[in-house]
């Protein structure tokens, strides 16, 4: 079979290498899966980079998320069991961990659904506590997390004002359905969160980026709001002034999604439940902008790890693929 291969660290378009590979054996309690659809995610520019928590052996194939088929014909949905990962014809997974994949969504769609949806569903009801009313801020809102995240706090009644770099992101932002996007190239976005709140501030802050968007998170944060940390896209990691929490009365909330499929996988499958039926009911679908074949992951990966995407770019090995069954 076909599979992206990382032989050595470094950035995803000049270690990734396309090679021919003996298909992956399936360990104990795991499954051979044939991938319909793998969708990119910004750890698998980290994880060629070396700068991910999770470091597979080398060489190992990349790909964190995918649709794909099992040997009985069922669409899933899977983490794949690196180093055999979803860039490629096939991966394995655990058996156990196999969700099934939303009939309401064609494979990226799919593929798409799973980590980032998870994110900021875990992030905005289990972590925040969203409630319908409450004013929700997004950064990054037109990237794959920051667009579930739009879509999640619209579905559970929140205002969502998004935050995105440059006039394209930004219409991008809009047509998620954001109610206020502030374009940060041309905004200042504190002064334009609080005209829009009316000095108030967001209740909740999801913040996948780190570094100056979590500087601006802190000044717009409203009394008793809340700021979930999700990640550090930005490069920078912040250290937050305790005492400015103190002072303002707000939370910082931290969340990594993955210790959830260890320590209580229960709602991760509940989880999955929810977004299944939202996806049922056009609450949510995400937003694949791009999809690429096999040949062209490499590029695509470079691209997200450089900004350059708007929502989901999914790797879709076979043609014709990209479509449910």
């Amino acid at each position: 079979m076909q599979a992206w291969q990382v032989h050595e660290l470094g950035e995803p378009g000049e270690v990734m290498r396309l090679a021919h590979v003996e298909r992956p054996t399936p360990g104990e309690g795991q499954v051979l899966l044939r991938v319909r659809a793998a969708n990119i995610n910004f750890p698998d520019a980290l994880m060629c980079r070396g700068q991910y928590q999770v470091r597979p052996p080398l060489p190992f194939t990349p790909g964190v998320e995918i649709c794909g088929e099992t040997e009985d014909g069922r669409r899933v949905i899977a983490n794949p069991a690196l180093p055999h990962g979803g860039f490629a014809e096939y991966a394995v997974a655990d058996a156990a961990a196999l969700l099934p994949a939303p009939g309401a969504l064609d494979d990226a769609e799919a593929a798409a659904l799973h980590i980032g949806y998870q994110t900021g569903w875990f992030a905005l009801h289990r972590r925040a506590r969203l409630e319908a009313g409450e004013t929700l801020l997004v950064h990054a809102a037109a990237g794959g997390v920051g667009s579930a995240a739009v879509q999640l706090g619209k579905a559970a009644g929140a205002t969502v004002i998004g935050v995105a770099g440059g006039a394209d992101k930004a219409a991008v932002a809009r047509e998620l359905g954001c109610d206020v996007v502030i374009d940060r190239r041309e905004q200042d976005v504190v002064a334009a969160v609080k005209e829009a709140t009316g000095g108030r501030g967001a209740d909740v802050v999801f913040d996948p980026v780190g570094g100056e968007a979590y500087t601006q998170s802190a000044k717009t944060v409203a009394f008793e709001g809340r700021i979930v940390v999700v990640g550090f896209a930005g490069g920078a990691i912040p250290s937050p002034a305790l005492n400015h929490a103190l002072i303002k009365n707000y939370a910082i909330l931290g969340l990594h999604w993955g210790l959830y499929n260890t320590k209580n996988p229960k709602l991760v499958q509940h989880c999955h439940e929810q977004l299944t039926e939202l996806a049922a009911r056009g609450a949510i679908k995400p937003l694949v902008s791009e999809r690429v074949p096999l040949a062209g992951a490499a590029d695509a990966v470079q691209r997200v790890a450089d900004g350059a995407t708007t929502g989901r770019v999914a790797v879709v090995p076979a043609a014709g693929n990209g479509a449910a069954a």
